[in-house]
Order: C-alpha cells, then structure tokens, then sequence
C-alpha cells in the first residue's frame, strides 16, 4: 500500500496527537503529584489544615499571556517564514512548479509571526495601562 503525497499529512496528523496526548498525559502526572502529600497525610491519619487542603485542592492561578513569549515567538515565526520564502527560490532552480505554493507557505508563516509581535505589543501596552496586578 503506498501513501504517496498522503505521508506527510498522516505523519503531521499523528504528531499532533501524540503532542495532545502528551500534553494530557503530563498534566494528569503534575496534578497527582501535587495532591500526593494530601493523600499520604489522609493515609496516615494525621490532622489536616483546611487552608492548606484549599490550596491543594485549588486550580493552580492563570498567568495570563507573557507578552515576552509572544514576542519571542513572533520573531521565530518570521524568521521561518522569511527562510522558507528564500527556500522556495532555491527550490524554484530545481523544481519550477514548487515556488508559488513554497513562497505562499512561507508568507503565511511570515504573516503569522508578524501578528504574534503585533499581539506583543498589544498585550504589553495593555498590561502597563492595567499595571502589575493584571
């Protein structure tokens, strides 16, 4: 059975779930260790605070979004956009009807990292007008 121009799609696909899956996988563990001592003082008999047992039992807080990491990101995305614009030149002296389709990915990857250093900047302005506390 050959896959042919299919192999790529199903290899994307299947790590984009495996990363999901990871991701849930990792977040199960981080959350059993958090409630592991909990769990062992209940086994044990001992006296539990109820403040330290709300804490446990808490969701961890929500950082909201680092308008460092976005930036951060935003340069990466450029910098791969802007590399596989130029790789399509170089490919266009190998395979011709390759540019056009390259040269677009490559301009979506750019635009897409210049939105994430516009969101920097955005999220940045609106965390200095709301100050530390947001």
């Amino acid at each position: 059975m050959e896959f042919g121009p299919f192999a790529v799609a199903i290899a994307f696909w299947v790590f984009v779930a495996v990363a999901t899956v990871a991701g849930i996988v990792g977040e199960y563990k981080k959350r059993q260790l958090t409630l592991e001592p909990l769990r062992a003082a209940i086994e044990k008999g001992q006296q539990l605070d109820p403040s330290v047992v709300e804490r446990l039992m808490a969701p961890p807080p929500e950082s909201g979004i680092k308008a460092l990491t976005l930036m951060v990101w935003g340069v990466l995305m450029c910098s791969a956009g802007i590399g596989v614009t130029l790789f399509a030149f170089f490919l266009a002296r190998v395979s011709p009807v390759a540019f056009w389709p390259i040269t677009g990915a490559g301009i979506i990857v750019l635009c897409l990292g210049i939105g994430l250093v516009v969101a920097a900047r955005i999220v940045d302005r609106h965390q200095r007008t709301r100050g530390p506390q947001a």
